[in-house]
């Protein structure tokens, strides 16, 4: 059985997060830096193991200053835990796809099960092979060591311990 590498397309690839803010509205954040790799026996992407990682100093919110807390030791801790990292595989039960796995955050390894929707494969005008998924889910950020808190004197939340994961992924397939 011959396999097949396929590995993620920056450019037409995002990976984002969303936490709600008071309990009122939702923050929406992106990591600019990341790659990740899958290995898979079949144009289904069945088995397919899976590899993802990203640079913590590359969370983007548009606001510097939470940018800059969020990569402190309140949050990822950028300086000692640099990068986020995922290894797993992917999982086609009849055309339900999911993306199960470890997800390790600031030195915290736990499993982890997403959602995912396979867009299919196709060909791009330069002669190469792409592979297109959404990929959703949630974690709890306290689970893996985010436990930053705070509360307003009104007694509302100042950010939800539930984190909603929204990747876009374009894969390449390699020679």
């Amino acid at each position: 059985m011959s396999t097949t590498k396929w590995i993620i397309d920056p450019t037409h690839s995002e990976v984002s997060f969303k936490v709600k803010h008071l309990v009122i509205s939702t923050v929406t954040g992106y990591f600019k830096e990341f790659e990740g790799a899958a290995e898979s026996t079949s144009d289904d992407f069945d088995g397919a193991t899976v590899s993802f990682s990203t640079s913590i100093d590359s969370i983007s919110t548009n606001q510097t200053d939470r940018d800059n807390h969020l990569k402190s030791a309140d949050f990822f801790d950028a300086e000692n835990h640099p990068k986020l990292t995922f290894a797993g595989k992917i999982v086609n039960e009849g055309g339900d796809y999911k993306l199960v796995g470890d997800l390790t955050v600031k030195g915290n390894t736990k499993p982890l099960t997403l959602d995912v929707d396979f867009g299919g494969i196709a060909g791009d005008p330069y002669g190469q092979t792409k592979a297109g998924f959404e990929i959703e889910g949630k974690i709890s950020r306290k689970e893996y060591g985010l436990t930053w808190s705070a509360v307003t004197e009104a007694g509302s939340v100042v950010v939800s311990d539930q984190v909603r994961l929204i990747l876009s992924v374009q894969l390449i397939k390699q020679a």
